[in-house]
């Protein structure tokens, strides 16, 4: 077999020298270290959520009546909703005399996309800590859910906006890390049939 593929009897005996070198403590470094490990394993939506979290721990307060252009759409907003509603910061637009205006529930919905994304990126390999870091996320989403469902603070737009975003990010993460190992086995497959 070795005489038909050269190539591959020179990889198998290449490999094989590589791991002597490891076991003997002469090789390179292993390429998965435990702080990566744990990063990789690591849930980066849990970021926004404790933002959030750390915001409705630390305010109290009865709830607030909610209005929209001087119409009151419900006399029991979450006391949150003040908070979430200031302004963060704004810029004069070009096009005329008004203000884009950020306020500070939009500012955390746009970090939590920024995270939404990396995540996903994340769910790209097909290791363990994948699977580590799908099974947390699920955690992060059922937190956040019962959150969402019994406490008063958490009952606004903003965290229900997280929560699917939470969702999204455990359901997106399994089909992406689906998809990969099926393409890492099809490309397997064509090698050795």
């Amino acid at each position: 077999m070795s005489v038909i593929f050269p190539a591959a009897a020179a990889a198998r005996l290449d490999d094989r020298q590589q791991r002597t070198k490891r076991s003997n403590g002469d090789g390179p470094p292993r390429r998965g270290t435990p702080m990566r490990l744990i990063l990789s394993a690591f849930p980066l939506f849990i970021i926004p959520v404790g933002i959030y979290c750390l915001i409705a721990f630390t305010t109290t307060g009865d709830p607030v009546p909610m209005t929209h252009a001087g119409v009151e759409l419900t006399a029991n907003a979450s006391p949150l909703m003040g908070i979430l509603g200031q302004k963060f910061f704004s810029i004069g637009m070009i096009g005329g005399e008004v203000e884009w205006v950020l306020t500070k529930g939009d500012a955390l919905l746009v970090l939590s996309i920024a995270v939404l994304f990396m995540e996903i990126l994340k769910s790209t390999s097909t290791g363990t800590a994948t699977i580590m870091n799908h099974a947390l996320s699920m955690i992060v989403f059922i937190v956040c859910l019962m959150l969402f469902l019994l406490n008063p603070n958490f009952a606004t737009s903003v965290f229900f906006i997280l929560t699917v975003m939470a969702l999204l990010d455990v359901l997106a993460g399994v089909v992406v890390t689906i998809v990969s190992a099926r393409r890492d086995f099809g490309v397997g497959e064509g090698f050795v049939g």
